[in-house]
């Protein structure tokens, strides 16, 4: 899955400044003037970082990224000003909804280590959340496995370790293969 990072500033200079350091990054950057059209953007596309200034006309960044937390919880959250309200900070990290906080100017050494680092989080959480997928499946498939088959669950190993499934045969076994989809 290719990493999608939006940038939300009012400022066009700031969002080209951003886009210059992760020119030679290996990410599809989506750029937006405000918050309401970074909802928009964050409602229909699936983003692994979002990047958010806190100060912008309307809407600021910290009801920004709480409202973008709701659309896309999985969203890796980073906060970015200018001007370091202790307020609006407090209340972002505290609710939850920023991974990161940099002040204008940013180390633009920094700021790309914590965007591999979001990137690295968001994958990292989104195999877990699909391995649980399949660990869910299997599960429900091994309930109706028991249902037709009683005591299939409760395996044995014989001396050399390999498992003992008694009273089914080895046709059985094969058409229950087929049946749930392993070759």
């Amino acid at each position: 899955m290719k990493s999608f990072i939006l940038l939300v500033d009012d400022e066009q200079n700031v969002l080209s400044a951003l886009k210059r350091e992760l020119v030679e990054e290996p990410y599809e950057i989506v750029t937006a003037l405000s918050g309401e059209e970074g909802l928009n953007l964050v409602a229909s596309h699936t983003f692994k970082v979002i990047i958010s200034d806190e100060r912008m006309p309307g809407m600021d960044g910290a009801s920004f990224l709480a409202a973008a937390k709701e659309i896309s919880p999985q969203s890796v959250r980073f906060m970015l000003t200018g001007h370091a309200s202790i307020d609006a900070t407090m209340r972002a990290v505290n609710s939850g909804e920023i991974y990161r906080f940099f002040t204008k100017p940013w180390n633009s050494i920094e700021l790309k280590q914590a965007i591999l680092s979001a990137i690295e989080k968001y994958d990292l959480e989104d195999e877990n959340r699909r391995l649980l997928k399949v660990v869910k499946r299997q599960s429900q498939a091994l309930r109706a496995l028991e249902i037709h088959h009683p005591g299939i669950s409760s395996m044995r190993k014989d001396k050399e370790g390999a498992f003992v499934l008694p009273e089914i045969s080895d046709d059985e076994i094969k058409q229950l293969m087929d049946e749930y989809g392993q070759k």
